[in-house]
């Protein structure tokens, strides 16, 4: 049916308009509120986990996720009650992982509307006592501006420190380094206009959210062989370094394909569950990056990009690898990265 347009009413007084105002705004109020925050509940949220609670992240680089990292994660959170966190969509994960993966004894997802969200009891409460917590995918622009600098970002990094496990996937796997590539622009950067010129405005870097020991000096991003991102992992580390002090270590860059987990014991030892073959890790020493003092394209002579797999062991913030699936060195200039021998 189309839509009508309602005819033209004469003006109220103003008087009477102003009052009619004020009523529609505090009848909005409450709705405003509780639309900052909705919660979805699978299982029983009460009573403690059957077994023992240890530390370790799970980096996920969106896509499919592999059962056997999934029930890694939940081993790590004494198959007990798991929070999902994110800022759009609805309770889909919290499903899955109660109904599908299982072995769990509930799982509880908040998705946040507005920054108010942050500061909601039962949402603190429930981080709090959170066997294990899973960021889900989405908008990490929407994270940085409705998280960084609240109670969610503390209780983020105060569950890390309780040595509980903390799981992020895309988006939510986006925010965990130190640095961060934050999408502010409401745009999903390429490679192209990245390396073309890494002080672009698009090259959105920030940091200060979390604050996690083992990817202290790392920068992640997600979808990584898929979306042809390796150009712009360069860039984020050329910019990003570019802010430090000249006798600052640099940066790494942890790339993670589609349907890629990375699990991470609390030693920073971590090992590669792939969904597909011949997809991984590309781990990347900011070392090679020049540090940048003007815009316009990257110029490097040769980065050293390392691949892990399955067989092979990550040591994080480091970044060293042992049996790597293979070492790729790059040049970078007029705004393209080329493989060298």
């Amino acid at each position: 049916m189309p839509f009508r347009k309602e005819p033209a009413l004469p003006p109220f007084p103003r008087a009477v308009s102003a009052a009619l105002i004020a009523l529609a705004a505090a009848l909005a109020a409450p709705t405003a509120t509780a639309r900052a925050l909705d919660v979805y509940l699978e299982g029983d949220p009460a009573g403690p986990a059957p077994a023992p609670v240890s530390g370790g992240l799970l980096l996920i680089g969106g896509g499919d996720r592999t059962l056997e990292a999934m029930r890694w994660f939940i081993a790590k959170a004494g198959h007990g009650h798991i929070v999902i966190l994110r800022a759009s969509q609805h309770g889909e994960a919290g499903t899955e992982f109660y109904r599908e993966i299982g072995g769990v004894l509930s799982a509880e997802t908040f998705v946040t509307h507005a920054r108010s969200a942050s500061r909601d009891p039962h949402l603190l409460a429930a981080l709090g006592k959170a066997d294990g917590i899973y960021i889900a995918g989405g908008d990490q622009a929407r994270y940085v501006r409705r998280w960084r600098g609240t109670p969610i970002a503390e209780a983020l990094d105060a569950h890390v420190r309780a040595g509980k496990p903390l799981a992020g996937t895309s988006a939510g796997l986006a925010i965990l380094g130190e640095y961060l590539y934050g999408a502010m622009d409401g745009q999903s950067l390429t490679s192209v206009k990245a390396l073309a010129d890494p002080f672009g405005k698009g090259t959105t870097i920030e940091t200060g959210f979390l604050h996690l020991d083992l990817l202290k000096g790392v920068i992640t991003d997600s979808h990584f062989t898929q979306r042809d991102r390796l150009g712009r992992l360069f860039a984020f580390l050329a910019k990003a370094q570019a802010s430090r002090p000249a006798d600052a270590p640099p940066l790494l860059g942890l790339g993670i394909d589609e349907g890629v987990a990375l699990a991470v014991e609390p030693d920073g030892t971590g090992r590669v569950y792939p969904s597909t073959p011949g997809t991984g890790v590309s781990i990347v020493s900011g070392a090679a990056l020049p540090r940048l003092a003007a815009p316009g394209p990257l110029v490097a002579a040769r980065v050293r990009v390392t691949i892990a797999g399955p067989q092979s062991l990550v040591r994080l913030p480091a970044g060293k690898v042992e049996d790597p699936i293979a070492e790729k060195n790059y040049s970078a200039a007029g705004g393209t990265i080329t493989a060298l021998p």
